[in-house]
């Protein structure tokens, strides 16, 4: 999906913050957050329900949270004191504010949209390869029983998963997957102690009536 806010975009397809044309760098968690606020806006955020959705299963303490918090505001040029975007809610969290346009778009090729699904969160699969581990920009699973590139989806005319010698194992379908499986919708995706659900949504074709 693509957000459009003050001048700015926020692409979740291609992971990307943009000023025009021009990528402003954030770091993966920074852009997990700014992404976060968006979907749920202008819902407040608590500080314990972020740091379970940015690092699930993980210890951190609030001060990583406000570390990211002011990265995005640096970044997109908003001021803690008199904010135009990010609110930060006293003693409890913080929220989006402001005006923000932007529409669901189907993924390039011809799969039309697909999906992961973890926990509340939504995570959109473009076409190519998206790789899933504890040190990934696209999704971080954080925890000593995931590999550092656990596994991986490759999109393409189908959707297949691929277990990238993990020390773990990956799972589908409650079974081990030992070589490049193709996804279904509604599939269980088993990392360590993450469960992820695979989703599809295919285009919708034209029915053809033959005359003559």
């Amino acid at each position: 999906m693509r957000f459009a806010f003050g001048g700015l975009t926020l692409d979740t397809d291609t992971r990307q913050l943009l000023r025009g044309s021009t990528d402003i760098h954030v770091s993966p968690k920074a852009l997990d957050l700014l992404s976060l606020l968006i979907s749920e806006r202008p819902r407040a955020l608590s500080k314990a329900e972020l740091l379970e959705k940015l690092w699930p299963g993980t210890y951190v303490t609030e001060n990583n949270l406000a570390s990211l918090v002011a990265e995005i505001r640096q970044a997109i040029g908003d001021d803690a004191r008199t904010p135009r975007f990010v609110r930060t809610v006293q003693r409890f969290g913080y929220a989006f504010k402001g005006e923000v346009g932007g529409a669901a778009e189907a993924s390039p090729g011809g799969h039309g949209n697909c999906w992961l699904e973890h926990g509340s969160r939504r995570i959109p699969l473009g076409t190519g390869e998206h790789i899933l581990g504890r040190d990934t920009d696209w999704i971080a699973l954080e925890s000593d029983t995931v590999s550092r590139r656990h596994a991986r989806i490759i999109v393409g005319a189908d959707a297949s998963l691929e277990d990238l010698g993990s020390k773990n194992a990956t799972f589908l379908r409650g079974e081990r997957v030992t070589g490049p499986t193709r996804l279904a919708h509604g599939d269980e995706i088993r990392i360590g102690p993450f469960v992820l659900h695979y989703r599809e949504s295919r285009p919708v074709k034209s029915t053809e009536t033959e005359t003559g």
